[in-house]
């Protein structure tokens, strides 16, 4: 079975094909690490705004009890608003993941098939050559030497 140049160009096209998933997958994995980071900001703000409250107990502030309060709300308001978000891209991540895993198989599919092909072609090849050969040596003229030996 030989290899045709279509199979060859349906292994480029996937070839493509698998970058262009795993580039898309890497992308919507940077947005969800950056969406978790700003998770985890949130948590920092509203830790700060805690900390602000309790401070301003100590010290009698009533406007650093206010803005303590308003941080962590606007900590926990942003948080609420991230979480949907997050778990969106979580799923848009596993969907691009499992197609880029279907290419990836397809890709090694093609080649599996381009190099069994390849492996026959070598082997008919070979064949030929050693057939070449006998052909040769049996036709090939007697030398004097070779008659004295049998």
């Amino acid at each position: 079975m030989a290899v045709s140049r279509a199979m060859r160009r349906l292994l480029k096209i996937l070839e493509m094909q698998e970058e262009h998933c795993r580039t898309a997958m890497e992308v919507a994995h940077n947005d969800l690490r950056r969406l978790d980071a700003a998770l985890n900001s949130t948590a920092e703000r509203d830790r700060g705004g805690r900390q602000l409250v309790s401070s301003s107990a100590s010290s009698g502030i009533v406007e650093d009890r206010f803005a303590g309060i308003e941080e962590s709300r606007a900590a926990r308001f942003l948080a609420s608003a991230l979480r949907p978000r997050i778990a969106e891209t979580e799923e848009v991540v596993a969907k691009l993941r499992a197609e880029f895993l279907a290419k990836r198989i397809e890709r090694r599919q093609a080649e599996t098939v381009i190099q069994k092909g390849e492996a026959e072609e070598a082997i008919v090849a070979s064949r030929r050559t050693q057939q070449a050969l006998d052909d040769w040596y049996l036709h090939a003229p007697k030398r004097p030497e070779d008659s004295e030996k049998e």
